[in-house]
């Protein structure tokens, strides 16, 4: 396997690591910035997610069609160096608002997940691309394993120590890939920049045009916003709940990144070579069914940890309908679905905190018409429900 192919990994890995670690300590961190109560820290944690969510959304199409036009490494380098910025704006930070402005920054350059997908979509064959993306998919999941459990661990230092380990992280990966990443955007497959295009409404317009592509996004975008109910929402649920730790949650979530590189880089070739991508898509959304069904009403800790590999099956969704989509559009195109596949999650990040954290907040506050933190998950299943239905009558030349 070449040195570039393993970077772009270590890449995608780093990134995660650099977003686990801070999770366990979000909560006692906007308390400690701003005060109140977990149910207030849960609205402001929303907030600060859709921010970083925003920026995505508008220029997630503008960085792919960049990457189309100038190249996948100069974008890729770019981020990487201003997402260690980043890390160190946000481990100063003495405010809220700035740490509300650390994630409008960071959530312009976070094009490392898109612009990676984009390379291994130009190095992978047609037949191939389901299975690179399950092992994009499973570095994402050893970076969620390896970093909540480090940012569980180094918060019990104060909760600034998370964000300086995310800095070295990004900064030491951006060292790397000067030295080692090469250009995958050929004569052949570059594509001239334009601002009609590139803005998200225009690249929509654009991808539009692919047959079927539409309804896939739309499954993409319903599925993304039911499936960011764990990030949204995990940490103070867990604490409300079960009355987790900071520690206990990144164990939580470290099992459940490990499980998810399991299904992701071992299971997912196998299951798409059996029954291809299109079953493979409504089968892991059918686990995730059950997940949500049952954490929505689970008083146990010791349930919920058991439920985890349940939950982690859902991962073969994402790889598999990544892959249906990036066959149905040109090699020149790529970067561009890519960037409308960012500003797409972007949206659904946008809405997903909002809307799961005032779903929190409502059933556990002191006016909560009914004690239930597990709400957002009967919110997330009815989401999901919605974009199967979608998915199911959407056909493409590929499926």
């Amino acid at each position: 396997m070449r040195l570039p192919f393993l970077f772009i990994l270590a890449t995608v890995m780093i990134d995660a690591m650099g977003i686990g670690l801070i999770m366990p300590i979000m909560p006692d961190l906007i308390v400690e910035v701003k005060g109140g109560t977990l149910a207030d820290a849960a609205l402001w944690g929303g907030v600060l997610s859709t921010a970083f969510a925003a920026m995505q959304f508008l220029f997630g199409p503008i960085i792919g069609s960049l990457s189309d036009a100038f190249g996948r490494r100069p974008v890729l380098l770019v981020s990487l160096f201003v997402m260690a910025l980043d890390y160190v704006v946000m481990a100063v930070a003495g405010s809220i608002w700035l740490l509300l402005a650390g994630r409008i920054v960071g959530g312009i350059t976070a094009a490392t997940h898109a612009t990676a997908s984009a390379y291994m979509a130009d190095v992978s064959r047609p037949e191939q691309k389901a299975a690179r993306f399950g092992m994009l998919g499973a570095a994402f999941g050893v970076g969620f394993v390896l970093g909540p459990l480090m940012g569980g661990v180094l918060g019990e230092f104060g909760t600034r120590a998370p964000f300086w380990a995310a800095a070295v992280l990004a900064g030491l990966n951006f060292v790397l890939g000067l030295f080692v990443m090469n250009e995958t955007v050929t004569t052949a497959t570059r594509r001239a920049f334009s601002w009609a295009s590139a803005n998200p409404l225009g690249a929509f317009r654009m991808l539009g045009q692919v047959p079927g592509l539409k309804g896939l996004l739309w499954a993409y975008f319903l599925y993304s916003v039911a499936i960011y109910v764990y990030p949204a929402i995990w940490s103070y649920f867990s604490q409300e709940r079960f009355g987790w730790s900071p520690k206990m949650i990144g164990l939580s979530l470290g099992i459940f990144g490990f499980l998810m590189a399991v299904v992701q880089g071992g299971l997912l070739p196998h299951i798409t070579r059996r029954i291809g991508e299109r079953r493979t898509v409504i089968w892991g959304q059918l686990f995730d069914f059950v997940g949500f069904g049952l954490l929505a009403f689970i008083a146990s800790g010791t349930l919920a940890l058991i439920l985890i590999p349940i939950t982690a099956m859902g991962a073969v969704v994402p790889p598999a309908l990544q892959a249906i989509m990036s066959r149905s559009v040109a090699d020149d195109q790529q970067g561009a679905l890519q960037g409308v596949m960012s500003a797409v999650h972007a949206l659904s990040m946008i809405v997903s905190p909002l809307l799961m954290a005032s779903v929190f907040a409502r059933f556990t506050g002191p006016q909560a018409p009914v004690y239930l933190p597990g709400a957002p998950f009967l919110v997330a299943l009815a989401l999901m429900a919605a974009g199967l239905v979608i998915f199911l009558r959407t056909r493409t030349a590929v499926t």
